[in-house]
């Protein structure tokens, strides 16, 4: 057979030049058939190979790359479920990438048998492009549905257009004559509810019956929203982004991509958006779209077979559900490199920006917003930023980090106490209690009822002529020129003083609701909100800083470039800089929430303003603690992330870290021809292990490999359904060569097939912090510690998890999944 041809001619011996040799993509996870070794040159060879001493480490070649790709080789027939995880187990991104350089290296060498051949190779070649283009279109075509559906459902709250039942507030006003300038959301089209109920468009009996229909409508979406999550779909609740984190990083989560949760949270993101909660829909498109990849990586069995390949497709489907959250294809595929995927080939960089661009064109084709534009909030200011606005900018940025530091905190310790008390057992009325104080206190204050995108694109606009917002009511210098972009700075009106105060209760409340909101069991993003906090206090300042320049412009921080009768200061800008800030606070984003904000606003003279102010935000942030928002949700769950950002700066090693400790029982191994299938059944049985050390004997400790506890299972199952004579007493080989066994004893069981030959070792005096980034970078599972070639123990990633909770005194078992 192949395999054993490979074993006789030396292959392992050679498979280090193999590695050498691998293209720059795949050079990441490519040291499958190294033992990393660290030790002195004097210890003994773990497995008998070739050395590469070093002055600090030798590395060991102790099997050949490919000892894991030829695991079924062995075999007559591959037994099925071998090389497959259970649910919530961490996949092996070794074993799956070299199946993967296996799967390619067959397809290459048949590729010119025969033009069928060559036409799978040719498929299998551009399946990559046709996934994403797939999810891509995909993508773009649920977020067009649920912009245009959200809009709809959340005017519907104050009121129907009679003319056509299914066009919103302002496209049931866009066709009528009978509207005026200052009032141009009023036409006889459009009716309000009490209009329709009782008959009065004006005064308190109209008011108190718009107010108790606005209520209703809320609790029957958020009770709609919360009850379709409930029932069909768990895992569609929330923001979606941590458990994206963690799926990318290699964790298995079954079902949180799946096809219910597609629909059930496509649906309730609608709902809960229409139910006027403090909520986004940005953080679960990211979610939806990864939904699309994961589906459609199932039509294609180099994504569907290998778990590691599939994480490329879905860090492609994360870059294009920003693309359409924001119109921001570019800042997608940046906020994928930077925030999400734990593995980026440049191969996938060149994918994500194709589904990025795949998913804004179809965006840009449905036109959701009507304006011919990819997103909502689309400006254009006439003035330049001068220097001294670095200042209030800066401001705007320390400000943004104190309400990102503040919010991780209030909102971590709400969901450690619904985690901990009777109250989490009830999210529906947890929704419903959370949505009814939103949509009373929201009412009455015209910003916080409008719809949360709505508000945002108003406090963005700059003050024009043909601006009828309480924002825009200045008092005009009846002797100055009209001039129709360049208005110059002019005092505040009674409206800019009534709205300054609305904006300030509604800063409040938004503030205090956002940390009730997010968390809770709806699709809830963290987006809009953040940028909406950031928005209010930066209009806020704008305005401040305006007048101040109006009233005081002889001072000498003014006196050089803002003469009297200029447009010296543009408010909006203020609050563009200020939704960056927060926003940066709250998730520690830099670079793509930059390239983000200006793609989203245009605003691309304004760069350095927005530099500014989210460096600030994150400097301010992280001297409270340096995890964003994500990172706090992924270690409240528990969830097996090990953080790239996190420094490890504690002098341990191995040896302190690995298991079994002292007092604790020795450590569960198999021997290479010892033992019987009764044996490991009931090892199996007695220890909740996911896999076993393999060694040539208990008195040697010499270690031969590792063997999984899933493949144990199903291998030895299938053996005794499709081979006759294996019974319990049957002994088991993982040797190369059966050994002598009496005749009347039954038949072998022979499972080298499955034994992962290469695994990764460290000797017990390796640093742990090497140890911690061989586990980032290659993906590990679990490492084996060895001295002088004898195994010691083991570390797993959740002891690496344990240990460093220990260090940052925080509870080990609070990074324990359950």
């Amino acid at each position: 057979m192949e395999s054993e041809q490979l074993f006789h001619r030396g292959y392992y011996r050679n498979s280090y030049n193999s590695i050498t040799s691998a293209s720059s993509d795949e050079e990441l996870l490519d040291g499958a058939g190294v033992i990393m070794d660290f030790q002195t040159s004097e210890d003994d060879n773990l497995l008998d190979g070739d050395t590469v001493v070093g002055t600090h480490y030798t590395m060991t070649n102790g099997g050949s790359i490919n000892s894991s790709t030829h695991l079924l080789d062995l075999l007559d027939e591959p037994i099925p479920g071998v090389g497959t995880y259970d649910d919530f187990h961490t996949i092996d991104w070794v074993r799956e990438k070299c199946k993967d350089r296996e799967r390619h290296r067959r397809i290459n060498s048949k590729k010119k048998e025969s033009a069928w051949e060559m036409t799978k190779s040719l498929y299998d070649a551009w399946s990559g492009w046709l996934v994403v283009t797939l999810t891509g279109l995909a993508s773009g075509a649920l977020a067009g549905l649920i912009d245009i559906a959200a809009d709809w459902m959340t005017d519907l709250k104050e009121g129907i257009c009679l003319s056509a039942l299914w066009y919103n507030h302002e496209q049931c006003c866009w066709g009528s004559d009978e509207t005026t300038f200052e009032e141009r959301d009023k036409c006889p089209q459009w009716k309000t509810w009490a209009e329709l109920i009782i008959g009065q468009a004006e005064g308190p009996g109209s008011y108190i019956m718009n107010y108790i229909l606005y209520i209703f409508w809320a609790l029957s979406f958020a009770f709609l929203a919360v009850s379709l999550v409930k029932v069909f779909a768990p895992y569609a609740c929330g923001s979606g982004i941590p458990e994206i984190k963690t799926i990318l990083s290699g964790f298995i989560i079954r079902g949180y991509l799946g096809k219910w949760t597609l629909m059930i949270k496509t649906i309730t993101l609608v709902l809960a958006v229409a139910s006027g909660l403090s909520l986004g829909k940005e953080g679960p498109l990211v979610h939806v779209a990864c939904c699309c990849g994961n589906i459609f990586s199932y039509l294609f069995p180099k994504y569907s077979t290998n778990e590691a390949k599939k994480r490329e497709v879905l860090s492609a489907a994360s870059a294009a559900g920003v693309s359409v959250a924001f119109g921001a294809p570019i800042g997608g595929v940046l906020f994928s490199l930077e925030e999400v995927s734990y593995y980026f080939p440049l191969k996938t960089l060149w994918r994500s920006f194709f589904a990025a661009l795949v998913a804004a064109f179809v965006l840009r084709s449905i036109n959701p917003f009507g304006n011919s534009r990819l997103v909502l909030f689309y400006v254009e200011y006439h003035t330049p930023w001068y220097l001294f606005e670095l200042f209030p900018f800066i401001l705007l940025g320390v400000f943004g980090g104190l309400w990102g530091a503040f919010f991780i905190r209030a909102n971590i310790a709400w969901c450690r106490r619904r985690k901990s008390t009777k109250f989490g057992k009830y999210p529906v009325l947890e929704v419903i209690i959370v949505a009814a104080i939103t949509a009373v206190i929201a009412f009455p204050n015209p910003y916080t009822r409008l719809n949360t995108s709505e508000l945002i694109k108003e406090l963005f606009t700059d003050c024009g002529p043909l601006e009828s917002s309480s924002l825009c009511d200045y008092r005009n210098d009846m002797n100055a020129s009209k001039i129709v972009d360049d208005i110059p700075d002019r005092p505040a009106g009674l409206g800019v003083y009534s709205a300054i105060w609305q904006l300030c209760l509604a800063l409040i409340f938004k503030i205090i609701m956002t940390v009730f909101t997010f968390g809770i069991k709806v699709p809830s993003g963290l987006f809009i909100p953040s940028m909406a906090i950031g928005a209010i206090a930066g209009r806020i300042v704008g305005i401040a800083v305006e007048q101040l320049a109006y009233y005081h412009h002889d001072w000498f921080i003014f006196k050089e470039w803002c003469e009297v009768g200029a447009d010296c200061i543009t408010p909006g800008l203020y609050a563009m800089v200020g939704a960056a800030a927060c926003l940066g606070g709250v998730t520690r984003m830099t670079v793509s929430l930059v390239v983000i904000v200006f793609e989203l606003t245009g605003g691309l003279e304004y760069i350095v303003p927005l530099m500014a102010a989210v460096m600030t935000s994150k400097w301010v942030g992280d001297a409270f603690g340096r995890e964003g928002i994500y990172e706090a949700h992924i270690r409240l769950n528990g969830y097996p992330f090990l953080d790239a950002k996190e420094e490890f700066t504690h002098t341990t090693l191995a040896a302190d870290v690995m298991r079994p400790r002292r007092n604790d029982p020795p450590l569960a191994v198999l021997t290479q021809d010892n033992m019987t299938v009764d044996d490991i059944e009931n090892m199996i049985n007695e220890t909740s292990y996911n896999g076993f050390p393999v060694i040539m004997s208990k008195e040697s400790q010499r270690l031969v490999g590792f063997a999984l506890r899933r493949d144990l299972t199903i291998a030895i199952e299938s053996a005794r359904k499709k081979q006759e004579g294996i019974v319990g007493s049957s002994r088991v080989c993982f040797a190369q060569h059966t050994p002598s066994l009496p005749a009347e004893s039954p038949r072998p069981l022979k499972l080298r097939s499955i034994l992962d030959m290469s695994p990764f070792t460290v000797t017990d005096h390796t640093p742990m912090e090497i140890v911690v980034d061989i586990f980032r970078k290659l993906g590990l599972r679990q490492c084996l510690v060895t001295h002088n070639g004898r195994l010691l123990g083991i570390i797993t990633k959740k002891d690496i998890l344990r240990h460093m909770a220990q260090t940052a005194n925080q509870d080990p078992a609070s990074v324990m999944f359950n």
